[in-house]
């Protein structure tokens, strides 16, 4: 319920100070908001997916699970059911819809996401282009289980999960990666420390062109911390601020900026 709240005023905060394209000044933000972030079409994988979506939350199996998070807004117990997972923790459609569009218009070979759950996500970045390689975190064994089945359901070729605390497994990740992180979803713990270590891990092997997207930023006041040292680091030159993720570049040529943009 704190949570909840925290997240209504944040909001309301959000709204009076958001915008949209009009006053716009950077070209470069200008053609993302209005060609991809606002994009409101339609893609073929969408409905595969959200089929997907629905024998999920139609699903009666129950699940044990381990958290390494911030732990779930519900109050949920270890034995939770799949229905639920899929109703509480994974990302709603219009979300993972848009991570799709941002990895289909930027085209990165190397996607990586902090935080699998169901895997609802990474079928949605996997699918967004056939030749991405979309490696995908989870800690919770059962859990990892379930994305993989869904990864399978979709026959999704180009999507390798690693299953383990993330806190152990991402620096052995990125050390076998093939090439450097051109794209990252940072949605493995909701928590300030974890959330700028892994950024920090991940920072070393980016790139200009990478994009980091980070969800949930207004979700704690832990986070709202997070996302404003994200913002003031000196190797990040622009954000977009859109509530419920945050957008993060590493332009060179652009002038540091922070835009905060209405959905």
């Amino acid at each position: 319920m704190a949570n909840s709240l925290f997240q209504a005023f944040s909001y309301l905060r959000f709204w009076l100070r958001s915008g949209n394209e009009h006053g716009l000044h950077s070209p470069f933000v200008y053609g993302l908001y209005t060609t991809v972030i606002r994009h409101s079409g339609d893609f073929a994988a969408f409905e595969r997916i959200e089929q997907q979506r629905r024998a999920l939350l139609n699903s009666s199996e129950k699940l044990t699970v381990t958290d390494f998070g911030a732990g779930s807004q519900t109050g949920a117990g270890r034995q939770r059911r799949v229905a639920a997972i899929a109703r509480t923790a994974a990302k709603p459609a219009r979300l993972a819809q848009l991570l799709f569009r941002l990895v289909n218009h930027f085209r990165p070979a190397t996607v990586l996401e902090l935080g699998t759950s169901l895997g609802l996500t990474a079928a949605y970045l996997a699918a967004a282009d056939s030749r991405a390689n979309v490696v995908t975190l989870e800690g919770c064994p059962q859990v990892a289980a379930a994305a993989r089945r869904t990864f399978a359901a979709l026959h999704l070729a180009n999507v390798q999960l690693v299953e383990g605390n993330i806190d152990l497994t991402l620096a052995p990740t990125l050390a076998a990666l093939p090439a450097p992180l051109d794209f990252v979803f940072f949605d493995g713990n909701h928590r300030r420390e974890p959330t700028l270590r892994y950024f920090q891990q991940c920072l070393a092997q980016a790139h200009e062109h990478s994009v980091f997207v980070f969800d949930d930023i207004h979700w704690s006041a832990e986070m709202e911390a997070a996302w404003d040292e994200i913002k003031a680091h000196p190797a990040v030159t622009l954000t977009v601020d859109l509530f419920w993720v945050g957008l993060v570049f590493f332009r060179q040529k652009q002038p540091k900026q922070h835009f905060s943009l209405r959905l």
